[in-house]
Parts: C-alpha cells; structure tokens; sequence
C-alpha cells in the first residue's frame, strides 16, 4: 500500500472556505480506488492543510487528480491556496488501529 500526501498552504482569509470547498473534493478519492483518506487542518497554523489519500496502484491517484472533476475543481478554488502543489509519495510499512474501549459506568 502508499500514500500520497499533499501539503496545502491556503492563503490569508481562505482557511475556512478552503475547508468547506475541499472536503467532498478530498473525500472523492474513494471513487476513484483509494481505500481510504483524511483531511488534516493544524491547530497550529489554521492555514496548513494535509490531504492523505491510500492507493494500492499510483494510476488510481492519477485518475483522480487529473480528472476532470478534480482539475475542474481546483480551478474553482485557484487563488485560495498557494503553489505548487507537490505530491509526496510514501509506502506504508506498518499501520494499526485500535477501537477504545467504552467508558464503563460506576453504577
């Protein structure tokens, strides 16, 4: 499995629009092969955004980024962020997840 990764850096004022606008955007992903993705705003630096999208094969990424849905959509939103926007590839060595465990009541 891999991970794509983009770094968005919005400008001033966008944070939030960007937010609204990209998260179905990002969320389609999953149409396009990925097994699955997240969204990531700092708490930070409320203008830095993380798009992770997970991808068996790298051409699922390309359909999807350079689809008309996706091209279209980042047209839409030029001028809210900043550019380049590079993607950055990893290969997952090892990942787990863990449900918590329900609160337990005194009575």
């Amino acid at each position: 499995m891999q991970v794509v990764q983009i770094n968005w850096v919005v400008n001033p004022f966008r944070g939030d629009k960007f937010e609204h606008a990209w998260r179905s955007r990002a969320e389609a992903v999953l149409d396009y092969g990925a097994s699955a993705y997240a969204l990531f705003r700092s708490k930070e630096d409320p203008l830095k955004f993380t798009q992770l999208s997970y991808f068996e094969d790298k051409l699922d990424w390309d359909r999807y980024w350079l689809s008309e849905e996706i091209s279209d959509a980042r047209a839409e939103i030029s001028g809210w962020y900043q550019v380049p926007l590079l993607p950055v590839w990893h290969s997952v060595v090892d990942a787990s997840t863990r449900e918590r465990a329900p609160a337990q009541s005194d009575g």
